[in-house]
């Protein structure tokens, strides 16, 4: 009888699959488990051709869940999204058709081109896990996770992402230029046979790893540690908006997907300082003096990093 495959095998798979399809981006690879395992959703930022779309698929089929696009446009509405009800000739009665937001993954593309009042039909099914379609409460799937993608460097015909809706990503990751090597061997393995991802992990991976996730043990002297870096964003002088209550519990349980993927069952400080850079940076709104003098919010958050005092833990209990 074979021996049951184990959480940290099933993510390796995971990463060698999309790594087939997907040359380098191995953070951003990284950053989607952390979200998924969070029960987050994720903000892809990247400039046009970069794979963006593509990475989103692969990982979809690589977790063997399902996936749905929205290519947002200045024209889509909210029931584009949510659903509406029709009229069924055949039955003569008004039934649900259920949008695209009825999915496993989500890739929300290009999400800054829709307009606030569409953007808002998000911010339900975001954080509530549910959508509401003219007074009928539908819940989503248990995997549910949005991918949404935005273009950083165009500026006409865009929307700006409100506070509310970035707060409702657990984490921002942000896609640039492959180094010449990388992208020089995905131009060769694209020459030679383009892949096509496919399942890497047996049925239920995201439920047991969830699971897992929520059994991974926190000292609490890490938890003041988290809060203690999340209240400093709100004193810091360059910051007028800091990060939020469910920015710190956001922390918290990014911190323990991480040590789920460091193959540990408690969390150390190590795994809160590579979760506080992709959790509250992008929550950090800047002072205007500050955003003149030229500072960006990855600056603040090294530096809150550098000050503020280490948790002393004792790895035995762990």
């Amino acid at each position: 009888m074979a021996a049951p495959v184990s959480l940290a095998e099933e993510t390796a798979a995971i990463r060698r699959e999309i790594g087939r399809v997907v040359v380098g981006y191995e953070d951003t690879v990284d950053d989607l488990l952390l979200a998924a395992l969070a029960r987050g959703h994720v903000l892809l930022e990247g400039v046009p051709g970069i794979a963006k779309t593509t990475l989103a698929k692969a990982f979809a089929t690589a977790l063997g869940i399902g996936f749905r696009r929205i290519q947002f446009t200045q024209d889509v509405l909210p029931a584009d999204i949510t659903g509406h009800y029709y009229y069924n000739q055949q039955t003569r009665e008004f039934e649900i058709r259920r949008g695209a937001i009825f999915a496993d993954l989500l890739l929300a593309d290009e999400v800054n081109r829709a307009p606030p009042k569409t953007q808002g039909a998000l911010l339900e099914a975001m954080e509530e896990r549910q959508a509401t379609i003219e007074g009928t409460t539908l819940a989503l799937p248990d995997d549910f996770m949005v991918i949404a993608t935005m273009n950083p460097v165009e500026f006409e015909g865009v929307y700006r992402l409100p506070e509310a809706q970035l707060d409702r990503f657990v984490i921002r990751s942000v896609m640039g230029y492959l180094p010449r090597e990388a992208e020089r061997r995905m131009l060769d393995a694209k020459l030679a046979s383009p892949a096509e991802a496919r399942v890497a992990v047996k049925p239920g991976f995201l439920a047991r790893a969830r699971a897992e996730t929520l059994r991974v043990r926190v000292d609490p002297s890490i938890v003041d540690y988290v809060h203690d870096v999340g209240v400093r964003t709100r004193e810091h002088k360059d910051v007028a908006l800091g990060a939020s209550p469910r920015a710190i519990e956001r922390l918290l349980h990014v911190a323990r997907a991480t040590a789920v993927l460091e193959g540990r069952s408690f969390v150390i400080p190590d795994d809160v300082r590579a979760s506080v850079p992709r959790v509250l940076t992008h929550r950090l709104l800047l002072a205007p003096e500050a955003e003149i003098a030229g500072r960006r919010a990855q600056d603040v958050v090294r530096a809150i990093l550098a000050e503020a005092p280490l948790p002393r833990v004792d790895l035995a209990k762990g």
